[in-house]
This record gives structure tokens, sequence and C-alpha cells, in this order.
């Protein structure tokens, strides 16, 4: 799942995931509402592998969804990472204190870009043993 307000973010990740031929089903959400929304409002849905959660969104922010997800029993350990632009030392710990599993500053470039959301499916979607 990916939940991030700014469409061209949201294209451009996906982009990256089909470049990498990582091909599992995204799901986004555009704000932090509407991911809790789909998370929490049907039960009988299957979990996402994991969540890339930016910060900035309106409605809530990538740190209150952090927090209620991680407060709610059938969410509280789907892995969830952080995918920002933010370069603020705060939201970093504040992330990490809200559970967050991992932290990732977006790479402006392109080819950085493309090489982090390679390593991050590889790791999450690969190598990673979900409960």
């Amino acid at each position: 799942m990916l939940v991030d307000d700014n469409k061209d973010d949201v294209d451009l990740t996906i982009m990256a995931l089909k470049f990498n031929q990582i091909a599992n089903e995204v799901k986004v959400a555009f704000n932090g509402q509407e991911a809790v929304d789909m998370l929490l409002g049907h039960d009988d849905s299957p979990l996402p592998a994991v969540i890339l959660l930016d910060i900035n969104m309106p409605k809530l922010n990538g740190l209150e969804t952090l927090k209620i997800l991680r407060s709610n029993e059938r969410t509280k350990t789907v892995p969830i990472v952080i995918l920002t632009s933010s370069q603020e030392e705060q939201d970093l710990v504040a992330g990490y204190q809200s559970g967050a599993n991992s932290y990732i500053k977006k790479p402006v470039d392109f080819e950085n870009f493309t090489e982090a959301i390679r390593q991050l499916g590889m790791y999450w979607l690969a190598l990673n043993e979900l409960p």
C-alpha cells in the first residue's frame, strides 16, 4: 500500500516498482484518513505486505496515521516504512517513536529513487518474514 497525497510521487513510485519488476498490487490512499478507512474499514480484506507512508499529508498526516495503525490489533504488526521528502530530524525520531519499521528519505533524482525502491521492494516483499 502506498499512502501519499502527491499524485506525481505516487506515479513515480509505481513507475519505479514496475521498472524494478516488482509486480505486487499497489493500493493507493491519498491521505492518512483514506488509508485508515481502507485498512480498518474492511476486516475481511487482506492486509498489505508493507505500507509506504508519506508524512506531510492533509486530513491525517503520516505520523497520526502511523499511531492509529499501531494502536489497532489488526494492523499493529504490518510493516510500515515512512517514505518522505522530509529532512527534519524530528520527523525521523517521531516516526520511529510512533512505530515505523523504517524511515527512508526520498532521493531527488529518478535513478537513485528507483534504486531505493528496488532495495525496499527486495527487502520488504522478498526477504522479510511476516507474522
